[in-house]
């Protein structure tokens, strides 16, 4: 230690060997937070305590340690040299640091005022799928910037997946399918998260799933005999437990427990009446109804479709 000085910070400005303490005596501003030692009452450092709850609960040594890359130094760096020279085994297998967070192009800070609470933007009215989505948009090496035109972007790519996997139960019926061999969804997904956690290829891999099952999707709908029927539907509900099992990773799925109430059911009932009866001015104003209860109505060439907003 240098001659006069005192440890009180964790942060340094230059590497030394010597710039760590795993004990600080105990001061007067120190209140009550203090322990008993064979070295006078004090507090152990902060690297120290992060090594000791790690090492209790996950043993000697462990696969994965996660924080952000100002920490790389010298709170990681001073973990590992204490924990192994403490044990003589290897502390950790793979280190990620995620870089810095950046609101509406700004760092994120209290003093700023600039970030959101989980609160306050459920407040605004995005949901958590949106902010979910938005925040696993991005590799976790990468400076993010969060902001809220990115959560109406999420809104956006979230319903094209949505309306993709909703054709496929539609096709799937009853149907209970299985992940095909080398399924290229599957397959790619996880070559990509395989690289370090490549999200964004990741993404691309989906969403060209999207696109190529949309695809698939239309060009069945010009046959509609029996046989074709059966083998779409099969299809179908072997495409659906792919993307089941890739988003058992991504957790963005809209839940399909939100059947429309009865009375949704019911408007929707007389709305497809009126549109028969000609009464457009009607069917117009049972919309606007069910729009209200949270659905909307689409024509579609299969009939009227009531959706979740």
């Amino acid at each position: 230690m240098r001659a006069g000085e005192r440890v009180k910070s964790d942060e340094y400005a230059k590497e030394s060997i010597a710039d760590f303490a795993l004990w600080k005596a105990r001061t007067p501003e120190d209140g009550g937070v203090f322990w008993a030692s064979p070295f006078g009452e004090g507090r152990p450092g902060w690297h120290i305590e992060c090594s000791a709850m790690s090492m209790k609960i996950l043993g000697a040594s462990f696969d994965l340690h996660l924080g952000g890359e100002d920490l790389i130094f010298p709170h990681h760096e001073d973990e590992i040299a204490q924990s192994e020279g403490a044990t003589g085994k290897p502390f950790v297998k793979y280190w990620l640091h995620g870089a810095h967070l950046l609101v509406e192009g700004k760092k994120m800070s209290k003093s700023l005022g600039n970030f959101f609470t989980l609160r306050d933007l459920l407040a605004k009215g995005y949901t958590g799928r949106e902010i979910r989505f938005l925040l696993l948009s991005a590799h976790y090496r990468e400076t993010f910037n969060f902001t809220l035109e990115g959560l109406a972007g999420a809104k956006t790519a979230l319903a094209r997946i949505d309306e993709c996997v909703r054709k496929l139960r539609d096709s799937a019926g009853e149907n209970t399918g299985q992940p095909q061999e080398n399924d290229s969804l599957i397959t790619n997904f996880s070559s990509a998260l395989a690289d370090d956690l490549n999200i964004s290829r990741a993404w691309a891999v989906v969403f060209e799933w999207v696109r190529e099952t949309n695809l698939w999707y239309n060009s069945q709908l010009q046959d509609e005999t029996f046989e074709a029927r059966i083998t779409r539907s099969k299809v179908a509900a072997n495409k659906l437990a792919a993307w089941e099992k890739v988003d058992s990773v991504l957790g963005i799925s809209a839940k399909m427990i939100d059947d429309p109430t009865t009375e949704v059911v019911r408007l929707g009932i007389e709305r497809r009446l009126a549109k028969e009866a000609k009464d457009f001015k009607r069917a117009d104003a049972i919309r606007d109804k069910i729009k209200l209860l949270g659905w909307i109505v689409e024509d579609t060439p299969k009939g009227q479709v009531l959706k979740k907003l």
